[in-house]
């Protein structure tokens, strides 16, 4: 992780909750309240509509996964005297028009947030359990939680910085800043099972490794070895298996939105 510490472009998460009140008074004024979660089924493209009983009783694995994620950042959120501002989710199959552009099957669950929706094709997970090795209840979870991440960053206004950073770096720069992002929604995931697990018990024996190896396995350095046989760390942009897995145990032992801050740290 290294020792020293080192503000990075200006981007620091330091003083979460009140960054939070200050965005939620804004909300306040723009936004008219929240609605009731809200999941869609949307089959579009090539792929086949989901139908099949394995289908649908994986939606409803991760529409309770969700709910789950909603009631932690409920509290957390509600901790600060704000409201969360719940995300949708859309399960799709092959592709999906999105406010983000045209969104596909190929690039994996995905947040866009410009309409705050969770992006998911259901056949992700046969390939995260077969070409990546990752299966088990908690590692699906892990993908979603993450993803939720995102949401959070959103919400907090973390994503409109880094992107405001992205368009005046060089290509490395703006690399390395979206590894941080990414490696600080990994943490957020652990924050959610750190207290998902001691207000509902949720953790079984085995589920952190499985959450673990799920993160190591998307990891760009274990890909790009995979796809292309070399890695190039300029190129990153998740992060590494380890740094993955860094971020997520962390979360997950602190349960604190502090111990996130991927941009305050010279080596993350």
């Amino acid at each position: 992780m290294g020792g020293s510490s080192a503000k990075t472009g200006g981007i620091s998460c330091l003083g979460f909750l009140l960054m939070i009140a200050l965005i939620y008074l804004l909300f306040r004024i723009l936004m008219p309240p929240p609605g009731p979660e809200v999941t869609t089924m949307q089959p579009s493209g090539s792929g086949a509509p989901m139908t099949s009983a394995a289908e649908d009783e994986l939606a409803d694995f991760v529409s309770v996964v969700l709910a789950d994620t909603e009631d932690t950042w409920n509290a957390i959120f509600a901790s600060a005297g704000v409201n969360y501002q719940e995300p949708v989710l859309v399960l799709f199959s092959g592709y999906t028009q999105t406010a983000c552009g045209l969104g596909q099957s190929a690039t994996g669950p995905f947040y866009c947030p410009l309409d705050r929706k969770l992006y998911i094709d259901l056949s992700f997970y046969d390939e995260l359990r077969t070409r990546f090795k990752a299966p088990g209840d908690f590692a699906q979870a892990y993908v979603i939680a993450h993803e939720v991440g995102h949401h959070v960053q959103n919400l907090l206004g973390i994503s409109d910085e880094v992107q405001t950073a992205q368009r005046r770096s060089s290509r490395v720069r703006a690399n390395e800043l979206s590894v941080r992002l990414e490696l600080q929604a990994d943490c957020f995931a652990g924050i959610w099972a750190y207290h998902a697990d001691r207000s509902r018990g949720i953790l079984e024996e085995g589920d952190i490794e499985e959450g673990l190896n799920a993160a190591a396995a998307i990891g760009d350095d274990r890909i790009q070895r995979q796809t292309q046989g070399s890695v190039v760390p300029d190129s990153f942009t998740h992060g590494s298996s380890a740094q993955r897995q860094r971020w997520f145990r962390r979360g997950l032992e602190t349960g604190d939105l502090n111990a996130c801050d991927t941009f305050d740290v010279a080596d993350p």
